[in-house]
């Protein structure tokens, strides 16, 4: 599958109040600025639109189910977004006029291919404004640069070109598989974004290793059925079963909610999540490939937001 992370720098031109947690207030003016980049049309209800298939906005914002890639699995759950925006894990809310603020695109699949149109629509959010009105304005921002995740210039501001050769990479699960063999006793790890995880239909306030691991096999799942070549050859039941048989060794994880504003729904919506450290300890060597990969893919609910980062800060 096709894996791109960018990040995105940007100064801001004025005074603004940004929430504690910033990646809904992103979220929601990077897809204003998207669709008014690119719908050709001009229709409020994507649903109804001729080009909804072929639509960039809606391809993202509007993911919509098409067969997986493997053709033989049959999945009712609905397609996860091409897209994660992750935003600096940085409570600040008061910023002033000439500050720099960065944050992380990750794009899945082909999408990769108009991250031109992304960087753009990056570019007019600046001009739409972030954060609370100050008298009477929000402030705005110059996008100065985009970077992957080797360094590797993707677009400056001063030339303003993009740099197309090796934006992206393929990701897959050999690439995480040197601790297969070894012995592995334990691993911590540190939930940094509100982890938000369902089990039987319940929102879990604790994080046993058998979730964790149910959460990871999903993720990689959807993803590489919708936009890669199928599922990774992986033991899912085998892996679970024996899930259950890790313990956790320590646990300093708390429950925080948190508002965002949907524009959609025209309400506050308040969410809530995991975060903090847990330690599991037992034969965690063949879990270790797909928690990695999951690193980088975010896990749970609202991930298109940042939600569900987590880092794997100790292995045993």
């Amino acid at each position: 599958m096709l894996y791109g992370k960018y990040i995105f720098s940007c100064i801001l031109d004025g005074e603004t109040i940004l929430p504690p947690y910033k990646g809904s207030t992103f979220r929601g003016v990077f897809g204003t600025a998207l669709k008014k980049v690119v719908c050709a049309l001009k229709l409020q209800n994507c649903e109804d639109c001729l080009l909804k298939n072929k639509c960039i906005y809606s391809l993202a914002f509007e993911t919509r189910w098409v067969e997986p890639a493997d053709k033989a699995k049959k999945h009712t759950a609905s397609p996860p977004h091409p897209y994660v925006i992750e935003p600096a894990n940085n409570p600040k809310t008061h910023f002033g006029k000439g500050e720099t603020f960065d944050f992380n695109l990750i794009l899945f699949g082909q999408i990769n291919d108009y991250l031109p149109y992304f960087i753009y629509a990056i570019e007019q959010m600046g001009r739409i404004g972030i954060g609370k009105k100050i008298d009477g304005k929000r402030a705005g921002f110059e996008l100065e640069n985009v970077i992957n995740e080797d360094g590797k210039i993707v677009y400056n501001r001063h030339d303003g070109k993009m740099n197309n050769s090796e934006c992206c990479r393929n990701i897959d699960l050999q690439d995480f598989s040197r601790d297969i063999g070894k012995p592995v006793s334990g691993l911590e790890i540190i939930i940094e974004t509100p982890l938000r995880l369902k089990f039987r239909n319940k929102l879990e306030a604790t994080l046993p290793f058998h979730i964790l691991t149910r959460a990871a096999l999903r993720r990689i799942s959807l993803l590489y059925n919708y936009y890669g070549d199928g599922e990774p050859p992986i033991d899912y039941k085998g892996l679970v079963k024996r899930a259950n048989d890790i313990e956790i060794e320590s646990s300093a994880v708390e429950w925080v909610d948190w508002k965002r504003y949907s524009n959609r729904q025209e309400q506050s919506m308040l969410m809530g999540g995991i975060i903090g450290n847990i330690g599991y300890g037992g034969d965690i060597a063949e879990f270790l490939p797909i928690l990695r990969l999951c690193e980088k893919f975010h896990l749970g609910k609202q991930t298109t937001f940042g939600l569900g980062k987590f880092t794997i800060s100790k292995v045993l």
